[in-house]
């Protein structure tokens, strides 16, 4: 296969994740976390205070906030969960703002919400141009297309990449962080250890997992070094020089977004946040850092470092076959990559497994399979089991482990499997983020094994409007999880619906409240909006 060829078949693949990306966006309404993260940006940007959702960092809402400057909406900077003057935040008051910003600003919801999306599906783009040009260099144009086409077309990844999260622009900032750090490892210099700092500072601001590449980073130096037998000094140096200059690239970034925060601000929210904090040592270590004026940035980041431990030590309550909790299980996450993934996918790991065996001692393939295993033993280890979307960093690393293992494999058998999963990926149009495979009971089924942002995170209130409008209904009664008010959207047609009452006429659950109805446990729903939202009318 030509050079010529092989980018233009890569060029027609990324054209059409970007047209499926758009059309997508456009037809799914806003998710849970989008309601925090999107306000949350424009006001990082606009009132230069990163007073909301500190448990993220700020690059990826900073980008996705970046097209709402030329929409310039409407800003409540006078409303109570802005202000607070009297009592520090609580964590909802995000998502109440966002409400306020969206829905009773003034605002056009569905415009903010897709243009904030914008940038997202270019990092996701980005993100898969990436893929192909590192898999085409370690394995050449069959490689290269193989690992685009699993980006590409992974349900997974085409469902987060279009929404306003942190989850896929992380796995770009991962990978590229790690080609820097390995061009580095091969050709140390100052320059080099400098330039893979700077773009290890610029990974850690899009998720505070994404710390994982500290101690990946090195262990994998250290097998480097063992290996080539090089000098253990100087590459300790370098690796240093180049932490520090990770730690500087965050400084400038956060200065900015406390700009405008006042110190004592922070210093209370701070403690209010961290109240919860197992160890006292640690959290009065920070309120220290938070008085330092010069410290303050580096402060802030350490805030919502400690804020995501807490969260992933406590846990989030969730349903999961069958058992609604909030304590994390070791076998959440291998089992929900199972069944979230295309069998076409598991089938190519089983074939590429042989491969990669006789591979094994590549530097690169190690690094890989290094930085899978770290940042999968987290996951696991955390108590956080809300979604497969927080294994995403460690996707692209797998798509490229796996074209590279089938490499000498017969090309035809492994093409036909790149074909399932296309098609199985097709399938799912437009519904991608409810995917799950056919073991799990297809897309219709797939909220009996897990819910939230596996299955239904909001995405289908529009396809409820929809609905409504059709059958021309004039109340209805509704249980709703997501992003969107249905106020603002239904008016007097909306009647909150509580687990404990049984109405009749029309009545709408999202089904990741489905558990709580278990009269319609076993009752096929009249409709559904989208596959999310299940429709029942009683009489």
């Amino acid at each position: 296969m030509t050079n010529r060829l092989t980018n233009f078949l890569a060029a027609l693949v990324l054209a059409i994740l970007l047209a499926v990306s758009i059309s997508t966006a456009a037809r799914d309404s806003l998710t849970f976390d989008e309601k925090a993260h999107i306000v949350a940006g424009y006001s990082y940007l606009t009132q230069k205070d990163h007073r909301l959702n500190p448990e993220h960092p700020p690059l990826l809402k900073d980008l996705a906030a970046i097209p709402l400057l030329f929409i310039k909406p409407n800003f409540p900077s006078q409303s109570l969960n802005w202000t607070q003057n009297d009592s520090a935040p609580a964590w909802w008051v995000q998502f109440d703002l966002g409400n306020e910003f969206l829905y009773e600003s003034g605002n056009d919801p569905s415009q903010i919400i897709f243009w904030s999306r914008a940038p997202m599906i270019l990092l996701l783009v980005v993100l898969a141009a990436f893929v192909f040009w590192w898999a085409k260099r370690l394995g050449g144009p069959w490689t290269g297309l193989g690992a685009l086409l699993l980006t590409a077309f992974s349900p997974t990844l085409i469902a987060h990449g279009r929404l306003v999260t942190t989850d896929v622009g992380a796995a770009l900032g991962v990978l590229m962080a790690t080609a820097a750090w390995l061009w580095f490892l091969k050709n140390p210099s100052i320059k080099r250890s400098v330039d893979a700092g700077v773009v290890l500072g610029l990974a850690l601001l899009t998720k505070f997992s994404v710390l994982l590449l500290i101690p990946s980073f090195a262990l994998i130096t250290i097998v480097y070094v063992l290996i080539h037998r090089q000098s253990v000094g100087r590459y300790i140096g370098l690796s240093i020089l180049a932490g520090v200059v990770a730690a500087l690239t965050i400084w400038p970034v956060y200065a900015f977004h406390i700009s405008s925060y006042p110190a004592e601000r922070q210093l209370r929210d701070t403690a209010a946040d961290l109240a919860p904090y197992p160890n006292p040592t640690i959290r009065n270590l920070e309120l220290q850092l938070t008085r330092e004026p010069l410290l303050r940035p580096w402060a802030q980041y350490a805030r919502g470092v400690l804020m995501a431990n807490q969260r992933a030590s406590f846990g989030n309550t969730t349903y999961f076959l069958g058992e609604v909790s909030a304590s994390g299980r070791a076998d959440y996450f291998p089992i929900i990559y199972f069944f979230k993934e295309p069998l076409a996918l598991h089938l190519l790991t089983l074939i590429a497994l042989v491969g990669l065996w006789r591979i094994r001692k590549n530097f690169v393939v190690l690094s890989f399979i290094i930085f899978v295993i770290i940042y999968w033993a987290f996951a696991i280890k955390s108590n956080l089991n809300i979604g497969v979307r927080h294994l995403l960093p460690t996707y692209p690393f797998i798509f490229i482990l796996l074209m590279l293992g089938v490499k000498r494999f017969n090309r035809i058998a492994v093409a036909g499997v790149l074909i399932w999963y296309i098609g199985s990926s097709a399938a799912a149009f437009p519904y991608y983020l409810s995917y799950y495979n056919e073991l799990a009971g297809g897309i219709n089924n797939g909220y009996k094994i897990a819910v939230d942002s596996n299955y239904d995170w909001g995405q289908d209130f529009y396809r409820l409007l929809a609905f409504v409008q059709d059958n021309n209904i004039s109340q209805l009664n509704l249980d709703y999880f997501g992003g969107e008010d249905p106020q603002y959207w239904l008016g007097d047609v909306y009647i909150p619906l509580d687990p404990k009452e049984t109405p009749t006429g029309w009545l709408a659950i999202s089904a990741n409240h489905l558990n709580q109805y278990g009269r319609f446990a076993n009752q096929e729903p009249l409709a559904r909006a989208g596959k999310s939202i299940f429709i029942y009318k009683i009489d």
